[in-house]
């Protein structure tokens, strides 16, 4: 291992299954690692060059930490910080009885990091890889901490899996650092410097929440794996390969395609597939809750589209976009239409552009849908996107307009309400 980076001196406090594995390995980096714990078994078993339980692959790193004598560990949490510039906290956060995070490990280290350090007039970098909800750490600092001069806390998420977590952290997929002071973070960041990743550098509040949606998309992937192969089977179908090729498409399934917040799904496809699977389990007697909330959700997320309109001071709304999406002129199913008609329901003032829709040219089903959802949809179409920007106070965007038209918006200088998301 290359030991030409700075050696930070770094305190780990607890040694659990996070713990253990991160002062090991950040030891294995060439840092000099103090480990601390309440457990004297845990703190016995890593001095004698143990494991305080199985991980594949944990104790050579414990053996080689103790060998090279970057790697200790301690019952006495003042000696440790004494000794150490960063200090990791990997102390559980389990939950409690109503599903609240359970915080009081966590509240009851960083007072005694205070009350450790109260006497003096040292600074210290808290780095909590605990996983805690956004504004967790800011509160720690308020509550706990006391001084944000002298104790910068950063939020560090682990990505490790039990059983897998020596080669996660010596290979991450993914390493986050999160806070407000920018030189804490880039100092929590460089402990990981050897690793094949570069650190995704962000706010606090977003690096607390980038751990919560990597877990619960984990949680959401098995639970619709498990549900389509549920369905599968009932049809005789096998479930193994449905999957395994589904998982070959890098391009739009197993890809960052579709993964960016923004406005409903609509459409001729997602709408009415999603429908006609429900339905045919639900003729199967197949109980797939997480299928069967999809639509609500994609419902609720259009509901509270119509109430950020509504909430608008604005007299005069102008919409930009009408199709289900950019760059088509299908109008099936379209959450835009749907947010008109709530909107006009309302008694609401509305102008609309689509740079791909000319009511004299829709027909078939587009026309049917759109006519009988908006009979008066002609009174509302603009055909040129100035008339629009003219005559609107503010301007509701509901899909990502082209170069062109996102200058026009910024030139025009209204308001905008941005419903298609950062992607324009």
């Amino acid at each position: 291992m290359d030991t030409s980076l700075s050696r930070d001196r770094v305190a780990v406090l607890g040694l659990g299954y996070v713990g253990s594995v991160t002062a090991a390995g950040l030891a294995h980096l060439g840092h000099d690692v103090i480990g601390v714990d309440r457990d004297s078994y845990k703190v016995e078993s890593i001095q004698a060059g143990r494991t305080p339980f199985y991980e594949p692959g944990l104790t050579k790193l414990i053996c080689e930490g103790r060998r090279t004598g970057r790697l200790s560990a301690t019952v006495e949490l003042r000696q440790a910080l004494e000794e150490s510039d960063i200090a990791l906290i990997c102390v559980g956060t389990p939950s409690e009885k109503n599903g609240n995070l359970g915080l009081e490990q966590l509240r009851r280290v960083c007072r005694e990091i205070a009350d450790c350090l109260a006497a003096t007039s040292r600074s210290l970098i808290v780095a909590v890889r605990s996983t805690v909800f956004p504004g967790t750490c800011d509160q720690l600092v308020e509550e706990c901490l006391g001084d944000p001069a002298r104790f910068r806390i950063v939020s560090n998420p682990e990505f490790l899996r039990e059983g897998n977590a020596v080669r996660d952290f010596l290979q991450p997929s993914l390493v986050v650092v999160g806070g407000e002071d920018r030189s804490a973070v880039e100092r929590v960041a460089a402990l990981y410097q050897p690793l094949p990743a570069n650190p995704c550098l962000v706010s606090l509040r977003t690096a607390e929440m980038i751990k919560y949606a990597c877990n619960t998309f984990h949680a959401l992937k098995i639970a619709f794996a498990n549900e389509i192969g549920t369905l599968a089977s009932a049809l005789s179908v096998p479930a193994d390969e449905v999957m395994g090729t589904l998982c070959r498409d890098t391009k739009l399934n197993m890809s960052p395609a579709y993964l960016k917040p923004g406005f409903a799904f609509g459409g001729s496809c997602l709408p009415k597939d999603l429908r006609a699977l429900v339905y045919r389990a639900g003729r199967l007697d197949l109980k797939l809750p997480l299928l069967e909330t999809v639509l609500p959700s994609n419902e609720h997320h259009l509901q509270r589209a119509v109430q950020r309109v509504l909430d608008l001071k604005a007299e005069h709304i102008g919409v930009f976009g009408l199709a289900f999406k950019e760059n088509t002129d299908d109008l099936r199913e379209s959450p835009v239409v749907s947010l008109l008609e709530q909107l006009m329901g309302k008694g609401r003032s509305l102008r609309v552009f689509d740079p791909h829709i000319r009511l004299e040219e829709i027909y078939g089903s587009n026309q049917r849908f759109l006519l009988t959802a908006i009979p008066h949809i002609g009174n509302l179409l603009d055909s040129k996107f100035e008339a629009t920007l003219a005559w609107a106070q503010h301007l509701v965007v509901t899909q990502a307009p082209a170069a062109s038209y996102a200058e026009a918006i910024s030139r025009s200088g209204l308001p905008v309400l941005n419903l298609a998301g950062a992607n324009w």
